[in-house]
């Protein structure tokens, strides 16, 4: 495609080539889902076979993916994002979050997550997928944490919006006093933690606050489970999970999935309205995830 001189020093319209159109989106979109080789792209996608070689080929050929071979009789390829191609989750997570405001909510995003919503069914339809392969976020010092640990028999991972780095924490008369209250579950699992880990339960919490923000947390909080940093959208991205932007930060919304030993999601609980008795469901839940059959 030709460019008008006037695009050459423009990075949107650069980006936009990069892109091309939408099936090379939805490849971004589904490589960021941990769907990394071949037949499962075009399984997902719905793409004949040709057209998604052009687009890989074109991916690998802008430096956004990576090929990498992993079997060689025959040979096989799977496709992984370069540091590039990492880059750009922020921007599928902020498509996603204007889709599902303006498109599927038709501007209100509560339209989309209620029940019977584009959102709520998106979300619900985790149950039964797998979370990716050594997927891991940034824990608080900084450091790669898995999301899901082989070790732990259940996995409840929870997802809040945190709060806003402007505004303290102990404000009663702040402008937003739930958002000032960083993730009042973190409390109930913290008392949770030594009954949960005795039964081999593992709590993560996850938002899209910087890894110092969430150490800071940790902190005041005497947190014993681990928080992990989403700022670069890869779970949001990997698991499709429905965010708002607030105080100029696209924020996950609340939401909590039990997760097996096999990475299987078995349980979702959202929209999140009672969180005290949603944290005591899911480990209720997760307990018998745990429990030997």
């Amino acid at each position: 495609m030709k460019m008008h001189n006037a695009d050459e020093t423009c990075g949107t319209a650069q980006a936009a080539m990069v892109l091309g159109d939408w099936w090379n989106v939805l490849v971004l979109r589904e490589v960021a889902r941990g769907h990394v080789r071949f037949d499962a792209l075009a399984a997902e996608i719905g793409l004949s076979r040709k057209v998604l070689s052009e687009r890989l080929g074109r991916l690998v050929a802008h430096g956004v993916l990576n090929r990498s071979l992993y079997q060689r009789r025959p040979v096989r390829y799977e496709y992984l994002f370069t540091e590039a191609g990492t880059a750009l989750l922020p921007l599928l997570a902020a498509m996603q979050d204007w889709g599902d405001r303006w498109v599927l909510g038709d501007g209100d995003p509560g339209a989309a997550v209620a029940d019977g919503g584009a959102v709520h069914a998106r979300v619900h339809a985790l149950t039964g997928t797998r979370v990716p392969d050594g997927l891991t976020l940034p824990g608080p010092g900084g450091e790669d944490v898995p999301v899901v640990t082989p070790d732990a028999s259940a996995t409840v991972l929870f997802t809040f919006p945190g709060a806003d780095p402007d505004e303290p924490a102990d404000d009663p008369d702040g402008p937003d006093r739930e958002g000032a209250d960083p993730a009042p579950e973190n409390r109930l699992f913290r008392d949770a933690w030594p009954a949960a880990r005795a039964r081999g339960v593992r709590m993560v919490g996850v938002s899209t606050q910087l890894p110092h923000e969430q150490r800071a947390l940790v902190r005041a909080g005497a947190l014993p489970h681990p928080l992990l940093s989403d700022a670069g959208h890869v779970l949001t991205t990997a698991l499709r999970l429905p965010a708002s932007r607030s105080a100029g930060r696209l924020r996950l919304t609340r939401l909590i999935l039990v997760v097996d030993a096999a990475r299987t999601v078995r349980h979702v609980l959202f929209p999140v309205d009672d969180i005290e008795g949603a944290v005591a469901r899911s480990l209720r839940l997760a307990e018998a995830c745990a429990r030997p059959a």
